[in-house]
């Protein structure tokens, strides 16, 4: 008997083990967007980002999985755009707004120029440039759910006014970094708030 149940934590432990070299050789495999660390404490950071081009699209709801975006988006860089051309994709997938305007938006690859960022041939996608700046963020793991995001806000907004950080701009993104299929103790998620710079 207790040979069996240490083959059985064995083989729990191979398999785990196999899980999180998957998950992060599948996380690595993307290009991501690009950021500087100005200040860290435990699971908050405080960056600064450069200007980002996006491609983006209406999400119609945060919690409305069925909306068609990431497909739409994921065509875009498959081909389905004026140059006819393939892009890399990135991480994070970021979606922001309101329950009733939400987006979600691929970031284009840092080496891509702005002029050669193809426009879409999807009218429901659009490509624009977010300003550069400096962000509050905190990491958090898990599957994606409304209850998590707001739990997620609350602690950076805690976080924020300890640290005397002025929040500016329309409201929190919230960024996710990995495949559907990732178990969700290993996925990285962030929320982040632009913030006014001294």
């Amino acid at each position: 008997m207790n040979k069996m149940m240490i083959g059985w934590g064995v083989a729990g432990v191979v398999l785990a083990g196999g899980l999180i070299a998957g998950c992060k050789t599948s996380r690595a495999g993307y290009g991501s967007a690009p950021y500087k660390v100005v200040r860290q404490a435990d699971k908050f950071e405080l960056r600064d980002y450069p200007a980002l081009r996006l491609v983006e699209t209406a999400m119609g709801s945060r919690g409305d999985s069925g909306s068609g975006s990431f497909g739409r988006l994921f065509g875009y860089i498959s081909g389905k755009n004026a140059a006819e051309e393939k892009i890399a994709m990135t991480t994070p997938v970021f979606m922001s707004g309101a329950e009733a305007n939400a987006t979600m938006a691929f970031v284009m690859p840092a080496e891509m120029e702005a002029a050669k960022v193809p426009q879409p041939t999807d009218q429901a996608v659009r490509v624009r440039e977010v300003q550069g700046g400096r962000f509050a963020v905190l990491r958090f793991s898990g599957g994606r759910s409304g209850k998590k995001e707001a739990a997620a806000l609350k602690q950076l907004e805690g976080w924020m006014k300890q640290e005397g950080l002025q929040s500016t701009g329309s409201g929190p993104v919230y960024g996710y970094f990995d495949p559907p299929w990732t178990p969700g103790f290993l996925r990285r998620n962030e929320v982040m708030w632009r913030v006014a710079q001294p």
